[in-house]
């Protein structure tokens, strides 16, 4: 397991917010801090807009263990043998978890969705090795 460790968030920090909610369980989002709140942080979000006014960013309270920072870029290669890793995928601006099943041919991988038990093939441009953030554990 691949891990990033930082002690605590600041304001105008970039960072990724784990979502627990149906339809989107497991899947981490692009965010800035706008608040540190102790055990919560404001964050505004990069890609989600405001229900009331869809010109305004999302702005929402999370729990401080749904915040990581933004990982590394480290991608994949055509040339490794990839099976049984554990990966993020690009779909639709967040970053889902998944498992690498197998390789459909070099530049395109299966991958299966323990949250959706669903399985679909995505170019190595979607993928990142999924990183776990401990914080200071």
């Amino acid at each position: 397991m691949n891990v990033c460790s930082k002690s605590t968030f600041q304001i105008g920090d970039e960072v990724e917010v784990c979502c627990n909610a149906e339809g989107f369980l497991g899947s981490y989002w692009k965010a800035t801090i706008v608040a540190d709140m102790g055990t919560n942080y404001l964050v505004e979000y990069e890609d989600f807009v405001d229900e009331d006014n869809q010109s305004t960013p999302l702005q929402e309270t999370v729990k401080a263990k749904d915040v990581r920072p933004i990982p590394p870029v480290i991608v994949p290669s055509k040339y490794s043998s990839l099976e049984g890793y554990k990966v993020d995928v690009l779909i639709n601006d967040g970053w889902w978890v998944g498992t690498i099943s197998w390789r459909q041919d070099s530049d395109h991988y299966f991958v299966f969705f323990e949250t959706t038990g669903t399985e679909n093939a995505y170019p190595l441009s979607k993928l990142r090795f999924h990183m776990e953030w401990l914080n200071d554990i």
